[in-house]
């Protein structure tokens, strides 16, 4: 009997053990929401300034230990003071600085912030971040301001998205997009279809619990239409992902042809620079090029790619496979042809090798005579077609319009649309939908309401991981890991 006994004291102590290290950690993690974190902001490098970042509840006390010429915990909220940063132990003057000080709740995490603008190098920018870490601050995990101000209910997960985009947006069309998902445009809509479910579920809660009025058939087809409509406006913005994804990302876009047909020279006009070797020399190009290009707002990728043709060059091989990889991944393929030479063979294997591509047919050197027409190669495809000489920049404007009418026909002009802009967000629109279509099979299966109304809460739940409302830990620390440092 004494050897049971045992077994069950180590197990009840090991669950306790496992219990005080879960509880342990958590706290811990509590105590690092409400530290004070320290960060530069700005890039580093030479520049005309940087900036040195603080927030949490001491950020204004640790500041004041390093700076001579204001008592910053008597001055005002919102005002920038000159002085000096001073190293406390040595007494040494580090940088002259302008010191702003900034009292939650109006601020971008709605916690104490302390932001130091000093001169814009390498050195003195760390220096001062040591001096703050040495003080009192922690060093800030990526993205961990941002972090704090979806904590503190600043912003909702959608926003803080937009945050980095707006850091990373390439045209005016993706800051736009940005800018209006951090006004809250997406939030809003997730918003109100959540609320439209919440109101369809509490509603059917009260005919669960009376179960005496008998209204079953009447709140299933309520609960029914109501599943319909959500899924509907699901469904509108869905359509909108594509373009989301595009003016997020960029539009991976291949320049092919073989050798010699005018990609380097389209791949200059487009960048306007001269980022490749433009010769009449066959197969100057035998790697790929890559360079980010705005087109009426569409953000390319432009991938300029060595000429695809038969060769024993070993590089040139190198090159050309390379070339293929390119067009497999691509999302538009810009495909040159010779107008003033016969269509070879190795054009219409170019043809072929891109037929299930979103594409657009350029027929180049038109200036030199035309023996490729518009109308053979309507016979083998109905892609737009653009007739050009891109080295006395013809009918370049009409290349333009036909990459933006290709993805963008209906958009282009709304500044306001709302778009999913990653796979995060789309993801669970999907789902979401999914467990709206099974709410409406189950009531037209004559599944009971209570077991439905899982589908329909799984939705609600679904639906507000999009914002954060019911997104897990685990998925919020993995978004914010992917924020610069400083963000």
């Amino acid at each position: 009997m004494l050897y049971p006994s045992l077994f069950f004291v180590v197990v009840e102590w090991a669950l306790f053990l496992l219990r005080l290290f879960y509880v342990g950690e958590k706290m811990a993690q509590v105590l690092t929401q409400f530290d004070t974190i320290a960060a530069i902001s700005t890039p580093i490098g030479e520049g005309g300034i940087s900036i040195v970042r603080l927030s949490g509840e001491d950020a204004v006390a640790i500041a004041n230990k390093l700076f001579k010429g204001a008592d910053l915990t008597k001055v005002p909220s919102h005002t920038i003071h000159y002085g000096h940063i001073v190293d406390p132990k040595t007494k040494d003057v580090v940088d002259e600085t302008m010191v702003s000080v900034l009292r939650a709740p109006k601020t971008f995490t709605r916690e104490d912030m302390v932001e130091i603008n000093c001169h814009g190098g390498m050195i003195v920018t760390n220096d001062i971040l040591q001096l703050l870490l040495a003080n009192g601050a922690r060093m800030a995990d990526p993205g961990e301001f941002t972090k704090r101000a979806f904590m503190n209910g600043r912003i909702d997960l959608t926003q803080a998205e937009s945050v980095m985009d707006i850091v990373r947006a390439k045209t005016d069309k993706s800051r736009q997009v940005a800018m209006t998902q951090l006004a809250g445009g997406l939030l809003d809509k997730i918003r109100t279809m959540r609320q439209e479910l919440l109101d369809t579920m509490a509603h059917e809660e009260v005919n669960i619990d009376y179960p005496e009025y008998d209204m079953d058939d009447l709140t299933s087809q309520e609960m029914k239409k109501k599943a319909e409509e959500v899924s509907k406006q699901i469904d509108q913005l869905l359509k909108t992902a594509q373009e989301g994804k595009i003016i997020r990302n960029g539009l991976a876009t291949a320049i092919v042809g073989r050798p010699n047909v005018g990609k380097s020279s389209l791949l200059n006009y487009l960048t306007q620079d001269d980022k490749a070797i433009v010769t009449d020399i066959a197969g100057t190009t035998r790697d790929t090029l890559e360079e980010y290009v705005s087109v009426k707002g569409v953000p390319l990728k432009l991938i300029d790619t060595a000429g695809i043709h038969h060769t024993e060059d070993k590089v040139e091989k190198i090159g050309v496979e390379r070339s293929k990889k390119a067009i497999a991944e691509a999302d538009l393929v810009l495909l040159l042809l010779d107008a003033s030479q016969d269509l070879t063979d190795e054009d219409k294997n170019l043809l072929n090798l891109t037929a299930n591509k979103k594409r657009i047919i350029i027929l180049n050197k038109q200036d030199l005579g035309t023996k490729i027409s518009q109308e053979m190669i309507r016979e083998i495809t109905d892609n737009p077609i653009i007739v050009t000489s891109i080295l006395k920049q013809e009918n370049m404007d009409a290349l333009e319009n036909a990459i933006e009418q290709l993805f963008f026909s209906g958009i282009e002009n709304s500044q306001n649309q709302i778009l999913v802009t990653n796979q995060r967000q789309a993801g669970l629109l999907a789902k979401a939908k999914q467990s709206l279509e099974d709410v409406v099979n189950g009531i037209d299966d004559a599944m009971p309401l209570d077991l439905v109304q899982i589908d329909l809460k799984n939705a609600w739940d679904t639906l507000g991981e999009i914002t954060g409302e019911s997104a897990p830990d685990e998925l919020i620390t993995q978004l914010f890991s992917q924020f610069c440092l400083g963000k």
